[in-house]
């Protein structure tokens, strides 16, 4: 078929505009490109004429790298400060105008919180040597830098290095505060990268005056003390207002070492401290030498308050909960009976303290936490560290730490509500799940075992299986907040094997639903708030919210039928009490950077962590070791001369006929006269009548010789 000619002429046309548009295209892009040469070659031309040579051009090939350099380095500076500045979204300009007098559970005073606002003497009314003194000693360059002192900084790095060791600090006291408002003691390299941060952030935001006031207000001074206003009372019976040259440098010492140098504890080395800080006033130019003569001949003599430890870690928590169930009412000055027994207190801190001094080297720890409450819920102690001078962050109730093992009587928990028993058999044989593939212990398999040999066991390959074939991880983490812990657990695979972070004091409130027979909400620290008139505005037994049941009594049967045997014959064997029926389960984490033990018998629950601050690896320790004998030397005190309550659902709260041999071996590397040694505390009540007798054989009129003479 011939192709129309009209059709023919209107394909030419179409091809000969498209030959156009193709050469206008072309001819354009020449055109473009010949053009761009010749702006290229005149920009060219022109910038020859900046072009240096010699030692010009060094110092501006320097100048490019250091802008190069610079600008990753902001970006790197930003990343770095976006987590510091987090910390800065509390509302940490208001102390808090609560003011708290807090009672032990037998209603003998001991401690308070909350006064430090209230008593504040502002920087202008403050002495000019008391001012001094602090700066002499803690920032002598306080009014010139700018948040960080690199001229200090430099001198203290060069003494250091003189001296082979830590003698001079590079902190300034803006970073100083910046550590007390926002961040704890732990000796990290990002710690110390917020630190420098907020201090310049502060320096921002707040005027020298106001920083300097935050300081004095909020640092710890020993004695259960915050603020040298607090401090001036409790040390020396008098406003600040009012301290003389030795009494001013004798507070000026204890801002960064107030356990060493608390003069009611240690008063030569506070007076010797209070030596060496009128030389730095002398030093800085503040005073001459015939100023502070008086002073040194003449030393500072503190108020006798007799030695007795302020249980501060208990109050600081005590303090957030008055804190919390005071809102409800709008009571803001009040007096707080707690549950504090300070007998279990100072057996609790010498428990710690003693295994940490024997076998800290040995175990390359340096760490530890424990919280003890009765069966009741009642939290009869806390331990936050093994100083609170040296460090008030609260390791039992703030450290987020790996569980390890210990976390197993969950998963169990979750298991036997699902219709599991003791006796039920799981494989332990080699899992994945989802790529990651858990062992055990020892690298090996011992094939079907019922969920009762597991746990006394530790295998950690049935707990996994439990979660991935039968339970779910969902399921677990609903579990362990029906049991009361606080802390966020990951819904992850690998959480079946403790590795979320979990305080001390969940861990002490989760077991507690075994020990008080499946209830949660048990677990308290105060029982009454009052008014100052006495009237009372909170009562535990009348106000509180009843405790619900979170496990059936079939699953606490079948639960305390497996703890009670892992002291026995399990992985807790250290944590055997004499005679005594107890249950636990031991925790270790990876590289044994945290090892556990939570254990209980009819009477008392305790949670015992041992690790570093730092997460450094300890050595090799686990938590059938330090933590349970840890946890068997404070019990062993416990439980003497007290009546033993049965563990639910485990008939007879003893054992009938333990082995002499045995005893001592499942006590192995223990001090076996604790128990004898251990001195006895007298209860608040009969230490008060010996008191006021004491009182009135001496022929004071005090008001208890008063009541006595009467009698």
């Amino acid at each position: 078929m011939v192709e129309p000619k009209k059709a023919r002429g209107r394909r030419g046309q179409i091809a000969a505009r498209l030959l156009e548009a193709d050469a206008w295209f072309d001819s354009t892009l020449y055109e473009a490109g010949f053009r761009f040469a010749r702006i290229w070659e005149n920009i060219t031309i022109f910038s020859r004429r900046f072009r240096v040579t010699g030692w010009r051009r060094g110092l501006v090939e320097l100048s490019s790298e250091a802008f190069t350099f610079g600008a990753a380095g902001s970006v790197v500076m930003l990343a770095l400060a976006m987590p510091a500045f987090e910390e800065t979204k509390t509302d940490w300009r208001n102390q808090g105008d609560y003011a708290v007098t807090f009672l032990d559970r037998y209603g003998t005073e001991i401690g308070q919180r909350g006064i430090i606002q209230r008593d504040s003497v502002p920087v202008d009314e403050i002495p000019d040597y008391v001012i001094q003194a602090v700066l002499a000693t803690e920032d002598r360059r306080f009014f010139t830098h700018w948040g960080i002192d690199f001229l200090g900084l430099a001198r203290a790095l060069s003494e250091n290095v003189r001296a082979n060791g830590v003698v001079q600090g590079g902190s300034t006291l803006t970073q100083q505060l910046a550590k007390n408002l926002f961040l704890t003691n732990e000796r990290t390299l990002e710690r110390k990268i917020k630190e420098a941060f907020l201090a310049v952030w502060l320096e921002q935001n707040l005027t020298k005056k106001e920083i300097l006031q935050f300081y004095l207000d909020r640092g710890y001074m020993g004695g259960g003390t915050f603020g040298i206003t607090a401090a001036a009372d409790f040390y020396f019976g008098k406003s600040v207002k009012e301290l003389t040259l030795a009494e001013a440098s004798m507070l000026a010492g204890l801002f960064k070492a107030p356990a060493k140098y608390a003069p009611h504890i240690n008063l030569p080395a506070a007076r010797g401290r209070a030596n060496e800080v009128l030389t730095n006033m002398v030093q800085a130019g503040f005073l001459t030498e015939g100023q502070v003569l008086s002073a040194r001949i003449h030393p500072a003599s503190v108020i006798d308050r007799g030695d007795k430890p302020s249980p501060d870690y208990f109050l600081d928590w005590a303090f957030e909960e008055a804190k919390k169930i005071a809102s409800a009412s709008g009571i803001r000055s009040m007096v707080a009976r707690t549950t504090i027994d300070l007998n279990l207190q100072h057996a609790a801190e010498e428990a710690l303290e003693f295994m940490l001094r024997q076998h800290g080297k040995e175990y390359r720890v340096t760490q530890g936490a424990i919280v003890m409450l009765e069966t009741n819920g009642a939290v009869r102690a806390i331990v936050g560290g093994r100083d609170y001078g040296a460090s008030q962050f609260n390791r039992a109730t703030n450290a987020l730490r790996q569980t390890g093992s210990s976390f197993k009587p969950y998963v169990y928990a979750t298991a036997m509500e699902h219709g599991f028993t003791p006796d039920s058999v799981v494989s332990d044989g080699p899992i994945t799940w989802n790529g990651w593939s858990p062992k055990n212990y020892g690298r090996s398999f011992s094939g079907r075992m019922t969920l009762a040999t597991a746990l006394i066991r530790s295998t950690n390959t049935v707990p996994v299986r439990l979660a991935k074939d039968h339970l779910g991880v969902d399921a677990i983490k609903a579990m362990t907040k029906a049991m009361g812990v606080e802390s966020e657990v990951e819904a992850h695979k690998t959480m079946v094997l403790g590795t979320s972070g979990m305080t001390v004091m969940d861990q002490a409130t989760g077991y507690e639903v075994f020990a008080s027979g499946g209830f949660n909400g048990l677990r308290h620290g105060i029982t009454q708030l009052a008014n100052h008139s006495g009237r009372v505005v909170y009562e535990r037994e009348r106000d509180a919210p009843p405790p619900t049941r979170v496990l059936s009594e079939q699953a606490v049967k079948s639960m305390n039928s497996i703890l009670v045997q892992i002291p026995e014959t399990g992985t807790a064997r250290r944590a055997a009490l004499p005679g005594i029926r107890s249950a636990g389960k031991t925790g270790t984490t990876q590289a044994y950077r945290d090892a556990w033990y939570v254990g209980f018998t009819g009477n008392y629950l305790a949670a015992v962590w041992l690790g570093n601050d730092d997460f450094t690896p300890t050595r090799e320790m686990t938590g059938g070791s330090l933590p349970a004998m840890t946890w068997q030397r404070l019990m062993a005190y416990a439980h003497r001369n007290v009546e033993l309550k049965p563990i639910p659902a485990i008939d007879k709260p003893f054992i009938e006929k333990p082995a002499g041999d045995a005893v001592a071996e499942l006590a192995a590397g223990q001090d076996p006269s604790f128990v004898e040694e251990a001195p006895r505390v007298l209860s608040p009540a009969t230490s008060r009548v010996l008191e006021e007798i004491g009182d009135a054989l001496r022929g004071t009129t005090s008001p208890a010789a008063g009541r006595l003479s009467a009698l």
